[in-house]
């Protein structure tokens, strides 16, 4: 009455699992492996040439902040000496070499009298700020937006110092001086303003004399460490003499002006 229907036939697995392909997995192995090594050495090789670049910009700009703070005592009261007596100075201008990693580096300041640090510049920034507000106090005068405005009348005369600098060096082509270098040369001119502000504090009239003669002695010191910067090549020396005087000339003359601005707390 009923009539019994068979099952149909069973699929073979080998139809429905596909098989692997031996050789078409070696290929795409390595293939994977050659991009990822080949990605992966030109990776190294562009981070390689970026880290060596950005060092080498580094060291050229920057130089070692930790070089500019190498002072002690005895170096701290020469380079005194020298800022506020630079006509006494009897000794040469230029910076003293050492072989380092088979090639010429300049001495730390500790070794080297010549060398710019950073340590002065800060300290007589900092005394030029308490010394001003002090000058300030003792007529009545002083407040926390005195002292700010203090600060920030340092701050502007150093970056114009720098600013002033940095485009006499580009218009002479005398090469790139690391930009510490100049930040710290750019700096000095505080030892003489605080100098001439202590004196008006002691006795007002002494601020007259000691303010212009500050100029005076900062400008032949300025003078006498930037001929070694801009006149570091004998060719443009040569070529460029004339221009070099002038502009020597002007950054001694460009004290006054600073000095006054700065130095103007002295009721």
């Amino acid at each position: 009455m009923f009539e019994h229907r068979g099952s149909p036939s069973a699929i073979p697995m080998s139809t429905m699992i596909p098989q692997p392909n031996p050789f078409g997995d070696a290929f795409a192995g390595a293939g994977s492996g050659f991009i990822r090594g080949g990605l992966s050495a030109y990776g190294e090789k562009i981070l390689g040439s970026g880290s060596d670049y950005v060092q080498s910009n580094i060291s050229r700009y920057f130089s070692d902040p930790q070089y500019y703070f190498q002072v002690n005592g005895q170096y701290v009261r020469n380079k005194l000496k020298v800022l506020l007596f630079p006509f006494l100075h009897r000794g040469h201008w230029t910076r003293m070499t050492e072989p380092v990693g088979g090639r010429l580096s300049y001495k730390a300041p500790i070794y080297d009298i010549n060398a710019p640090d950073l340590y002065i510049p800060l300290m007589s920034f900092g005394t030029y700020v308490l010394l001003a507000g002090f000058s300030l106090g003792l007529v009545g005068r002083f407040s926390p937006e005195a002292l700010s405005l203090l600060v920030t009348k340092g701050v502007l005369s150093w970056f114009v110092q720098f600013l002033l600098l940095k485009a006499i060096l580009y218009s002479l082509r005398s090469g790139e001086a690391p930009l510490l270098d100049v930040v710290a040369y750019t700096g000095y001119p505080f030892t003489g303003v605080c100098v001439a502000i202590l004196g008006g504090i002691l006795w007002r009239y002494t601020y007259y004399f000691l303010l212009p003669w500050m100029c005076i002695c900062t400008g032949i010191f300025l003078v006498k460490t930037m001929k070694r910067v801009l006149f570091a090549e004998v060719r443009s020396y040569a070529k460029h003499s004339k221009r070099h005087h002038y502009f020597m000339l002007f950054i001694a003359a460009a004290q006054f002006p600073l000095f006054f601005w700065l130095g103007n707390v002295i009721p």
